[in-house]
């Protein structure tokens, strides 16, 4: 598991990071606001271990932003224990608030608890390169341009935005999108993909998705090689 901390405290983020490190986790630390939110963008990490009080950009505006861009689970873990600052970093889409001063143990217990649960919001904004979809207007736009889908289209470009750098199977795809199993040699999931291509890839310079040969497809950004080829 890979988790972000976000605090500005020398002593407190090498014990977090020596401690969390030893508990199995891949940690990586900041003590800067703008680094933290750069690096959460620009990162898939599992969780977001933040504090309110940073410089540059506090914690409660760090969490606003990432909440706009992605639904990665954030836990604060700061020193403003006043009911207010707790109600609104839960209102802000934390997952957990825990004051300092804290037990590393009941910390290790709240991450463990958030990470078996998983995330439960749906997000309803995607942004990948210069491709965005909006859920509740049900739009696409790439370089500002809107691009026009049909439902099951829409359906699958989510399906790739909301699993952004994993890679999908055939068998996958078909049960998100359509709901139901396909035989091993019926191409629909592949000509579904050749369409979408069709209208938010071939117009623009960088590709988002790619095909996996011999497994399915994977939406992310990077360059372009051989497997990332429309069938």
């Amino acid at each position: 598991m890979h988790i972000l901390l976000i605090e500005d405290d020398t002593k407190t983020g090498e014990y977090l990071k020596k401690g969390l490190g030893e508990s199995g986790y891949n940690v990586d630390w900041t003590q800067h606001g703008a680094d933290g939110l750069h690096m959460a963008l620009h990162t898939r990490y599992d969780l977001i271990v933040l504090d309110v009080m940073l410089p540059g950009i506090d914690g409660f505006q760090i969490i606003e932003l990432l909440r706009a861009r992605q639904d990665v689970p954030v836990l604060f873990l700061t020193a403003r224990d006043q009911l207010h600052d707790r109600i609104r970093g839960l209102e802000l889409g934390a997952d957990d608030y825990l004051v300092k001063p804290f037990s590393f143990t009941e910390l290790l217990l709240r991450i463990r608890t958030i990470l078996r649960r998983g995330v439960v919001r749906e997000a309803d904004h995607f942004h990948l390169a210069d491709l965005e979809l909006d859920l509740v207007r049900r739009r696409v736009t790439r370089q500002q341009q809107v691009i026009v889908l049909t439902n099951k289209e829409f359906a699958l470009l989510h399906l790739f935005l909301r699993r952004a750098g994993d890679v999908l199977s055939r068998t996958q795809i078909a049960s998100e999108v359509w709901d139901m199993n396909f035989d091993s040699d019926t191409n629909v999931v592949d000509v579904a993909v050749k369409r979408l291509r069709n209208k938010v890839d071939q117009p623009y310079s960088i590709k988002l998705i790619h095909t996996i040969r011999g497994i399915g497809y994977v939406c992310e950004v990077r360059p372009c090689g051989p497997d990332a080829n429309p069938l």
